[in-house]
């Protein structure tokens, strides 16, 4: 029995210096494999399958080594399937300079956990600012169309988070917009932009990404029922000043995505002492009702948000 045990020492002996032979052989002849704290943030995107059409268009783009840089970065990076949401499926068709503009908006130049993040504009290494709005919930979107789905995903040099849908920097200002829809193959706003102009209030929703609006825009129908309802033939027809005081009311004074609005509350509008109630029970501003599929639309100036009524003070 002694020499039974004794045999079977040896072998395992033997098994576990084959053994140790062989991991040792391995960990000096094969690469470690590297941890998420050792890449920076185009490896960390790399090495990631979700991000496989952003990484092909920073590399088009031209932006490996900048992003590769010590920063710090925070990168707001959309999926591939964002990517295929904003009908962008092949970058290489995307001009280079666009492309880069259009990635540029997405990196914000420091390190912004998520615990840092707050409401509100955040400068961009474009250049434009972005804009945070944070739901009672507690969850992250920006500029009202895209939201954070996965925070905190640490490289070298900076954190990404990834979003559902790719940011583009507004062009146009809220007239800007409004009239381009008069100009559409089927025309919307045509009553809104009229009236703005004889009421002398286009420059006051004109402008750039200093300035901080929300407008609730009735739809032409909305202005029909309003001259049906004031037995009037337009707003030609409507008093000067009331038809001022009627379209400032439209008009808050802030930046307000649907994300930002809290039920119940008590908007301030650009006629003195004249607030909106917002409803979201029933996606009622006042008693006009929200279009849910015409909101959030940005502008350089602030954000449009379709309704179905004029609304009187």
């Amino acid at each position: 029995m002694y020499t039974t045990i004794k045999k079977n020492q040896k072998i395992f002996g033997l098994v576990l210096s084959v053994f140790m032979l062989f991991v040792i052989s391995c960990s000096e002849d094969d690469p470690k494999p590297m941890k998420s704290d050792d890449k920076n943030l185009v490896e960390l995107a790399i090495s990631d399958s979700r991000f496989t059409t952003l990484v092909a268009a920073v590399q088009r783009a031209g932006l490996v080594d900048a992003l590769s840089a010590n920063g710090p970065f925070t990168i707001f990076a959309p999926t591939n399937q964002a990517f295929i949401d904003a009908g962008i499926t092949d970058v290489s068709a995307v001009e280079v300079d666009v492309l880069k503009d259009i990635l540029m908006y997405h990196v914000v130049p420091s390190e912004v956990p998520s615990s840092a993040v707050s409401s509100g504009g955040v400068a961009s290494l474009e250049g434009a600012p972005f804009f945070v709005s944070i739901t009672v919930d507690g969850k992250v979107w920006i500029n009202g169309n895209a939201q954070v789905i996965e925070t905190d995903l640490e490289a070298t040099n900076g954190v990404i988070h990834a979003i559902d849908n790719v940011i583009m920097k507004p062009s146009m200002s809220i007239a800007g917009i409004a009239t381009d829809y008069t100009q559409g193959a089927t025309p919307e706003f045509t009553q809104l932009v009229g009236a703005l102009s004889r009421a002398d209030l286009v420059d006051a929703v004109n402008g750039g990404f200093n300035e901080n609006l929300t407008v609730f825009a009735p739809t032409d129908a909305a202005f029909a029922q309003l001259y049906d309802d004031l037995d009037v033939a337009g707003f030609e027809e409507i008093p000067l000043e009331t038809l001022k005081n009627v379209l400032m009311y439209h008009v808050v004074p802030a930046r307000a995505f649907s994300q930002d609005l809290r039920d119940g509350a008590e908007l301030p509008t650009l006629l003195t002492n004249e607030t909106l109630t917002v409803n979201l029970v029933d996606l009622q501003i006042e008693d006009a009702n929200l279009n849910t599929d015409l909101l959030n639309i940005h502008a350089t100036n602030g954000v449009i948000h379709v309704i179905d009524k004029v609304m009187l003070p």
